[in-house]
């Protein structure tokens, strides 16, 4: 085995398995792992990606979000045991691989357009073919009087 497949195997050994489908424009909610003394807690980040960037082990995200008047960027890696959870809030529609240029906008400027997943609907099963039910005896008819 030589040293580079040693590498990768360590590497895909450290890999998360459960994260979701994201591309640029989505909004993610990160979960991270906050320590504080002896203390462990959970914060959420919310944010719109304006850039991937890296593969494998090293792949990071880029998350942009504007509160109270004051933009944020952070940057995450993705495969940090830091990282408890990730979740794909809304999906959005653009055209470009990094979103650099809402940066200094707020309001309009900086939105981004949501991108409606249409959700392929399965068809039902065909039933099973229901056994023959003898007819009901049906009633005489009463005579008007």
């Amino acid at each position: 085995m030589g040293q580079c497949a040693i590498i990768e195997a360590l590497e895909k050994e450290q890999q998360k398995n459960e994260i979701p489908e994201y591309a640029v424009g989505d909004t993610l909610r990160v979960s991270i792992k906050i320590i504080e003394g002896k203390r462990t807690r959970v914060q959420a980040f919310a944010g719109t990606v304006i850039a991937k960037n890296g593969s494998g082990l090293s792949e990071t995200v880029t998350l942009y979000r504007v509160a109270y008047g004051s933009s944020m960027e952070r940057v995450f890696n993705i495969h940090s045991p830091l990282i408890d959870k990730l979740e794909v809030t809304r999906r959005g529609k653009v055209r470009r691989s990094k979103l650099y240029h809402i940066r200094g906008h707020q309001g309009k400027k900086a939105k981004v357009e949501e991108r409606i997943v249409a959700v392929k609907k399965q068809k039902p099963a065909p039933a099973a073919p229901k056994a023959e039910e003898p007819p009901a005896a049906q009633e005489p008819e009463k005579a008007p009087e």
